[in-house]
């Protein structure tokens, strides 16, 4: 009788250590998951205070052309210029994390 019983129960110890091995399995990955995405954030974050930091400033000058024998131009183009102003979020001057909590505004019924 006793031997009936441990072949019946012989498939419970081997889905026992399926389980555990598992949920070991599970638990691992959701850790490894969330440091790739701490890394993933990080290398953005890299990237974003490179891009903040191209200075992209401009300048040219105008162009013309007078007539010849008469006054004025017979084309011209105007010059242009841009100065690159720090940004809010350039080197790394703001965190990307949550706010406190706010309480809930009374509801409306």
């Amino acid at each position: 009788m006793f031997t009936d019983f441990y072949k019946q129960e012989a498939g419970f110890v081997v889905s026992t250590e399926l389980v555990l091995i598992a949920t070991i399995l599970v638990l691992g990955l959701i850790v490894g998951l969330s440091e790739i995405q701490h890394a993933v954030v990080a290398e953005l974050n890299d990237i974003s205070d490179a891009t903040g930091n191209v200075n992209q400033s401009y300048w040219y000058t105008g162009f013309s052309k007078e007539k010849q024998g008469a006054q004025g131009f017979s084309s011209y183009t105007r010059g242009s210029a841009e100065l690159d102003q720090t940004d809010d979020c350039d080197d790394n001057q703001c965190d990307i994390a949550c706010d406190v909590p706010v309480d809930e505004g009374p509801k409306h019924y």
